[in-house]
């Protein structure tokens, strides 16, 4: 009797080995299968894979956000002989190449205008009522024309009393032709690539350029 059961133990345990081990499966019985190799294909350099801590975390954000921005062209507007002498000395100790001075016009501009009005109140209302009959309006450039509205701007005169024709079909009364600003002549200061090298020296051309502020280049 005790041999019949130590035999029923031994049967026993070999069948849950076979069974655990998958060797039964080509008879429809075993384990469920756990494994999931589709992820495998699904994982890219997994070996690449870094544990950083905070502080070096820290060193490659910053060191990602202060990456090297593409160069830029700057210019001026024309300058005058005695500004462009002044920028002349201070870009003497520039690189070769990264700046040049060239003779510059920029030709009259006269806008169809709108004012002078009192307060901004006035201002808005008129604002109110050319969104309201589809007529587009900029601030002026002419500080003495403030306040007022720019209905357009335009390279010669006849240019824009034609337009302010236009406009007068659309219910425009008030508006009229002037010149904002007369042509003007001398040499722009153009900075061809200004890249990292060279941003912190614009600083250098603060003090001779004055109210002409650097751009970028058109």
């Amino acid at each position: 009797m005790l041999r019949l059961v130590v035999l029923i133990l031994v049967l026993a345990n070999g069948a849950y080995f076979a069974w655990s081990q998958g060797l039964l499966l080509s008879w429809g019985t075993g384990p469920m299968q756990q494994s999931e190799p589709q992820r495998l294909t699904q994982q890219i350099r997994p070996e690449a894979l870094r544990i950083v801590g905070s502080d070096e975390a820290r060193r490659i954000e910053t060191t990602a956000g202060s990456a090297a921005r593409p160069p830029e062209c700057l210019q001026t507007g024309p300058l005058d002989d005695a500004a462009a002498e002044s920028l002349r000395t201070v870009l003497a100790s520039w690189p070769v190449g990264s700046w040049s001075l060239d003779p510059a016009v920029e030709p009259a501009r006269w806008i169809i205008y709108m004012g002078k009005y009192l307060t901004m109140e006035n201002v808005n209302r008129k604002k109110a009522e050319l969104r309201q009959i589809g007529v587009s309006f900029e601030p002026v450039t002419n500080p003495s024309m403030e306040l007022g509205l720019s209905l357009g701007s335009f390279t010669s005169q006849q240019a824009a009393q034609a337009q302010l024709d236009n406009l007068a079909d659309r219910g425009v009364r008030t508006a009229r032709v002037t010149q904002e600003r007369a042509e003007v002549r001398g040499q722009r200061l153009v900075l061809p690539a200004v890249d990292d090298s060279l941003r912190p020296r614009l600083d250098e051309l603060r003090a001779t350029l004055n109210a002409n502020a650097l751009r970028t280049c058109r």
